[in-house]
C-alpha cells in the first residue's frame, strides 16, 4: 500500500509540475501545431475539391471524358497529332505485390502523343527484369516498352544512376522526360494533363505530384500514412510549390541533354536523393515547380509491411537531409533538421503531459478522501481537454482532406478499382502520430552523427554531403526485401528474417556506436 501512496505522490507532483507557466507553453505549442495542421489540410482539401467541382461541370455539360481534359476539344484529332513525344524513365529495384498492377496504369495510359517507357534495372539477376521481361512480350504490339540494364552505380545512389541511364537510352526526338518510382499508380490522364502544363507554361523547370498512401492496416503502414500527410499540404498548391517529390517528377529533356544548371554532374557526382538534389538546384536557379491538382496517385502500401521496415523507411527520409550540393543547400537542411526535430517533440510531448493530468485527476477522484485538495491542480483538466478539442480538429482535417483525394483519384481512374475510405482505422493513425513524432528526432539525430544508410541492400557512406563509398555485400543477413512495397531485391535468397522493431532499434543504436561491425 506504502508503495501506491508514493506512486500517487509522484503523479501528483509530477502534474502539478507540468502546470508551471514553461510547461502550459509547450503544452499550447502543441495545441498550436495541431491547429496549423489542421488550417493547411483544409487549404489542401479546398484546392482539390475545386478540382472535383470543376470535372463535375465539365461532365454535366457532356463531356464524359473529363478525367483525360476537361476541355473536351483537347482530344481533337488535330490537337492530339502536335502533342510532345514524352520518355518515361522508370529506375526499378526488385518486385513487389503491387509492381505489376502499378507498372500496367503506367503503361496504358491515354496520352495522345509518341510515347516511350525505359525500365531500369541495375542487372538481369534483378527480379524486376524477369518480371518486366514478361510485361514487354504482352504489351510489344500496342506500346514502346524497352528495358535497360544499368549496371552498378559508384559515384552515387542506384536509383540516380538507373535516371540518368534512362535519359541517355531515350528518344532523341522527346521533348519531356517523366521520371516515376515503381510504385506509383498512375490515372489514365495522368501523363496527359502533365505535359499539357508543360506546354502551357515554358518556364516550368519541375512538375511533380504527391501519393496518397493506402495504408495495409499494420501500424507501421499508417506511420507512413502519417508521415506523408503534412507534406502533402507543400503539394496541394494547384500551381507554384517549393517541394519535390521524386516519384513523379516531368522536365525538360534538353536540360539533360545539355546538362542545365548541373542537372546532370548535380546528380551524377555524389548525388544520394534525386528530389532533394533537383530542388536544391531548382532553388538556386530560382527555377518554377508546379505541381497540377490531378497529380494525387494511390499509392497502396505492402499488406506485411512491419514496424522495423517503417523504422528503415524512416532512417532513410532523414538521411536525405545530410547530403547536400552547396553551402546555402547545407544551411538550409540545417534548418529543416532543426525545425522538424523541434516541432516533432514539441508535438508528443503535450500528450506526454496530458497523461500525467488525467492519471492525477483519476487519483483524485478515487481517493478523495485521503487527499489534500492543495496537492492537485485542475488546471491541469482544462489543458487535456483544449489538446483533446484540437486532436479532433486535426484529425477531421485530415479525414477529409483523406475523402477528398480519394474522390478526386477514383474520378480519375473510372475504370480502375475504386479507392475506399472505410479501411482507414483512425485510432491507429492518432497512435501513428505520437509514434512517428517520438521516432522522427531519434532517426535524424541517428543520421547525422553515423553519416551512412543501408538502402535496399547497399551501404551508401556521405562526406560533405555527398557519396563517397558505396558497400555491397549480398552475402551478408540484411534483409531481402524494401521498405514499401514488400520487394523482393535478390531473388531467391531464404526466408527474411523477422526482426523485431526493438531488435531493429538496437541494432541501429549499436551500428551508431560501431559502424564497421553492423555495415550490411
Amino acid at each position: 500500500m506504502a508503495a501506491f501512496g508514493v506512486l500517487d505522490s509522484i503523479i501528483l507532483a509530477t502534474s502539478r509540475a507540468f502546470c508551471t507557466p514553461l510547461a502550459v507553453f509547450f503544452h499550447l505549442q502543441g495545441c498550436f501545431i495541431c491547429l496549423i495542421l489542421a488550417l493547411g489540410w483544409v487549404c489542401a482539401s479546398y484546392v482539390r475539391n475545386r478540382e472535383i467541382r470543376h470535372m463535375k461541370n465539365s461532365i454535366k455539360r457532356g463531356n464524359y471524358f473529363a478525367f483525360l481534359y476537361q476541355d473536351i476539344n483537347e482530344l481533337e484529332h488535330s490537337n492530339q497529332i502536335n502533342l510532345p513525344r514524352v520518355s518515361v524513365v522508370m529506375p526499378l529495384k526488385g518486385f513487389g505485390e503491387h509492381n505489376l498492377q502499378n507498372w500496367r496504369s503506367q503503361i496504358t495510359s491515354l496520352y495522345g502523343g509518341p510515347l516511350e517507357f525505359l525500365f531500369v534495372v541495375e542487372s538481369t539477376e534483378d527480379p524486376a527484369y524477369r518480371a518486366v521481361s514478361m510485361l514487354i512480350s504482352e504489351f510489344k504490339d500496342s506500346v514502346d516498352l524497352k528495358i535497360v540494364v544499368a549496371g552498378l552505380s559508384t559515384t552515387c545512389s542506384q536509383k540516380i544512376h538507373n535516371q540518368l541511364v534512362g535519359v541517355e537510352s531515350m528518344h532523341k526526338d522527346s521533348k519531356y522526360v517523366l521520371f516515376l518510382d515503381d510504385d506509383v499508380r498512375l490515372h489514365p490522364g495522368s501523363i496527359g494533363a502533365l505535359t499539357a502544363e508543360m506546354v502551357k507554361n515554358p518556364e516550368i523547370f519541375i512538375q511533380t505530384g504527391y501519393p496518397l498512401d493506402l495504408p495495409s492496416g499494420s501500424l507501421g503502414s499508417y506511420c507512413i500514412y502519417e508521415y506523408h500527410m503534412p507534406c502533402s499540404m507543400g503539394f496541394a498548391t494547384g500551381g507554384r510549390t517549393f517541394f519535390l517529390w521524386g516519384g513523379c517528377m516531368m522536365m525538360h529533356a534538353d536540360d539533360f541533354r545539355h546538362d542545365l544548371y548541373g542537372v546532370v554532374s548535380g546528380l551524377r557526382d555524389g548525388g544520394y536523393s534525386d528530389d532533394m538534389t533537383l530542388a536544391a538546384i531548382s532553388s538556386a536557379h530560382k527555377r518554377l515547380i508546379t505541381s497540377p491538382p490531378v497529380a494525387v496517385f494511390p499509392h497502396p502500401l505492402a499488406s506485411d509491411l512491419s514496424f522495423s521496415r517503417y523504422w528503415n523507411y524512416l532512417r532513410k527520409q532523414t538521411f536525405v537531409l545530410e547530403s547536400y550540393i552547396s553551402k546555402v543547400n547545407w544551411i538550409m537542411n540545417r534548418a529543416l533538421f532543426s525545425v522538424h526535430c523541434y516541432l516533432s517533440w514539441g508535438f508528443v510531448a503535450p500528450y506526454f503531459m496530458a497523461m500525467f493530468h488525467v492519471a492525477a485527476a483519476l487519483t483524485v477522484y478515487l481517493k478523495e478522501d485521503q487527499l489534500d485538495e492543495s496537492s492537485y491542480n485542475s488546471g491541469g483538466l482544462t489543458l487535456v481537454g483544449f489538446l483533446a478539442l484540437c486532436t479532433i480538429i486535426e484529425l477531421l482535417s485530415m479525414w477529409n482532406l483523406t475523402k477528398v483525394e480519394i474522390q478526386l483519384c477514383n474520378m480519375l481512374s473510372p475504370e480502375g478499382p475504386p479507392v475506399s475510405l472505410d479501411s482507414y482505422n483512425w485510432a491507429l493513425i492518432f497512435l501513428a502520430m505520437l509514434v512517428d513524432n517520438f521516432l522522427y528526432p531519434i532517426s535524424a539525430i541517428r543520421s547525422h552523427f553515423t553519416q551512412s544508410i543501408n538502402w535496399s541492400g547497399v551501404q551508401y557512406h556521405l562526406k560533405n554531403g555527398k557519396i563517397s563509398k558505396i558497400d555491397r555485400r549480398k552475402e551478408d543477413s540484411g534483409s531481402i526485401y524494401s521498405d514499401l512495397g514488400g520487394k523482393h531485391l535478390y531473388g531467391k535468397r531464404g526466408a527474411p528474417p523477422r526482426n523485431s522493431f526493438l531488435g531493429s532499434l538496437t541494432r541501429s543504436l549499436a551500428h551508431w556506436h560501431q559502424p564497421k561491425k553492423f555495415d550490411v
